[in-house]
């Protein structure tokens, strides 16, 4: 038989058995480098790269490990949980029975729930040892493990007790007694504190409403706390006798008003009462009521 195929070799040419031989010397060489290449590769690799294997390397390596192995720790930690929503694979995963899951799925069915671990216990009968492992993981609502306290009920219908307002004099008032009413911040406590002390205290609390910025609404709040009580020691002026410099020193007058007041009377004679000043142009009519209490209108 293997005269046969040396018979059929005799009828390649030349070129013909000069490739074959160099194609069986190939295959030959490349066997005979992979057997030396597996039993030296390790020596061979590291004797060729010794860079790669520095002191670096292997921390790298160490830390690689160490961080494989903290993986699969972790893998068996178990994390707080609300047992109310314990499904199948997890009741599994902790080693419920099947019955003890069935028991507390059929509880959650009616939309229920159970708030700690003895309750747990008592709806799917789990043994004394399971609890122990593994109630310490579970995490209820806060609602359910800090309670509010209950709220005392409070009957807004039931009419306020009404404490009664002790007014005080408003020539004794400090900026905090002023500040106590409602709309009254300190830049306007100062103004009337200023104001009283322009005018050597108000002898009337209708003099607040001449405060410039305050409004009619803590006006009238101003009138529920404060009174003149105390009001200041002044020396009313003769109307018919006075001098415009004495005149233009009242409250709310000035020099142009009182020169009107000379100038009327002198024209029209005495005045008997405050309605006759009612009579001179531009004179502030708002405040003749507080103006008439520095005034004597007799002899």
């Amino acid at each position: 038989m293997f005269s046969n195929y040396r018979k059929k070799f005799y009828y390649y040419i030349k070129s013909q058995k000069r490739g074959l031989f160099f194609l069986i010397l190939i295959v030959i060489s490349v066997q005979l480098l992979v057997y030396y290449y597996s039993r030296h590769s390790d020596s061979s690799i590291r004797d060729r790269y010794p860079s790669l294997f520095t002191d670096e390397y292997y921390a790298r390596v160490r830390m690689i490990d160490s961080i494989r192995a903290i993986t699969q720790s972790t893998r068996d930690t178990i994390y707080p949980f609300n047992p109310n929503f314990i499904t199948d694979y997890r009741g599994f995963i902790l080693g419920m029975s099947t019955a003890e899951i069935d028991r507390l799925l059929t509880f959650r069915k009616d939309n229920k729930y159970v708030n700690s671990a003895k309750e747990f216990q008592r709806i799917t009968l789990v043994s004394d040892e399971w609890i122990a492992q593994y109630s310490p993981y579970f995490k209820f609502p806060d609602w359910v493990t800090n309670p509010k306290p209950k709220q005392e009920y409070i009957d807004y219908n039931k009419p306020k007790e009404v404490v009664p307002i002790v007014p005080i004099c408003i020539n004794s008032a400090t900026l905090d007694d002023l500040q106590k009413v409602r709309g009254i911040w300190p830049y306007y406590s100062e103004r009337i504190i200023k104001e009283r002390e322009k005018y050597g205290g108000f002898v009337s609390i209708q003099q607040l409403k001449f405060i410039y910025g305050i409004s009619e609404e803590v006006v009238n709040e101003l009138y529920r706390y404060f009174k003149v009580i105390n009001a200041p020691l002044i020396v009313q002026l003769n109307v018919n006798e006075a001098s415009i410099n004495q005149l233009k020193e009242i409250p709310y007058m000035n020099y142009y008003i009182a020169r009107e007041v000379v100038k009327h009377r002198s024209m029209n004679g005495d005045f008997v009462n405050k309605e006759g000043l009612l009579q001179i142009e531009k004179f502030p009519i708002d405040k003749i009521d507080i103006i008439s209490l520095y005034l004597r209108f007799t002899n």
